[in-house]
């Protein structure tokens, strides 16, 4: 942190009935190896029917932190995103899911690459959560190879920005993917990847990953329709089949699993008429 001008940084955790996740999340975060910055955290709570608000109280927090939990009693993470926003004190606004833990260092690396006076954009180095499932393990074996895993600062799970760069719209729109939506207002020229790592959990099994990667295809989708002027922004790489070449050579089990869930989620199987499914 030598040479870093002391910043106010507002770490908000949009959470609905994360009762099971909430605690660890707050664990890690507040392990953060960070000084010199007023830190604060806001939970923001939307539709909870579970404990997830008791139990984010209960977590202890570190001296010189201050922690606040707003709540909404609709659900909706983008609407519970607007208001965090708005109630946030920080110039650097970090988005952390409930169910992610970040190790220590990457709070401080954030801090210190982020200039509060220029528009900039900011994630971690993701680790995927071992699964228990057997399936999921060989679909994450292979997934954390993909290029946008590997390069750029994908940010999913986390990212973080400076209030020069959230000004770049105004309040999140009613959409599946907000972390493509904000990734893309920056350039590649102003996303920061931190060698700092967190831990990003996976659903378990067959069915799960299917019903989570058709979410996800439909919120990138959904992105290209409604805002392709962003599109600009988005790293160049290679086509996904030749990445999947790739990494058959060395994981063919691994590749394959992936292969089978990709075409199962341009099927019906597993359909239903839900709009909004967890992500992981």
């Amino acid at each position: 942190m030598t040479g870093s001008p002391p910043r106010r940084v507002s770490v908000l955790i949009p959470a609905h009935n994360e009762a099971n996740y909430i605690t660890g999340c707050l664990t890690a975060l507040y392990a953060s190896t960070i000084s010199g910055h007023g830190i604060e955290v806001l939970v923001l709570a939307n539709g909870c029917t579970d404990d997830t608000v008791a139990r984010a109280r209960s977590v202890s927090v570190p001296d010189g932190w201050e922690m606040r939990v707003l709540e909404r009693a609709e659900g909706g993470k983008l609407a519970a995103l607007t208001e965090g926003d708005k109630a946030a004190n920080g110039d650097i606004l970090v988005y952390l899911d409930a169910d992610v833990r970040v190790e220590p260092e990457l709070l401080s690396q954030i801090a210190q690459v982020l200039c509060p006076d220029r528009a900039l954009y900011a994630s971690g180095s993701p680790c995927v959560t071992p699964a228990q499932s057997a399936f999921t393990r060989a679909y994450a074996s292979a997934w954390v190879r993909l290029p946008f895993v590997r390069t750029g600062a994908p940010g999913f799970g986390i990212f973080a920005m400076t209030r020069a760069g959230r000004e770049r719209w105004g309040q999140w729109p009613a959409i599946i993917s907000d972390d493509t939506y904000a990734r893309l207002h920056f350039s590649p020229e102003e996303r920061i990847r931190l060698p700092g790592r967190y831990h990003w959990p996976m659903v378990e099994g067959f069915r799960n990953l299917v019903r989570v990667r058709r979410r996800q295809d439909r919120g990138v989708a959904e992105i290209k329709t409604l805002f392709p002027q962003l599109l600009q922004n988005d790293d160049p790489r290679p086509s996904g089949m030749r990445a999947m070449a790739r990494i058959a050579l060395n994981n063919p089990i691994g590749a394959a699993v992936y292969v089978a869930v990709s075409l199962a989620v341009k099927t019906r199987l597993f359909s239903s008429n839900v709009v909004w499914t967890r992500g992981r």
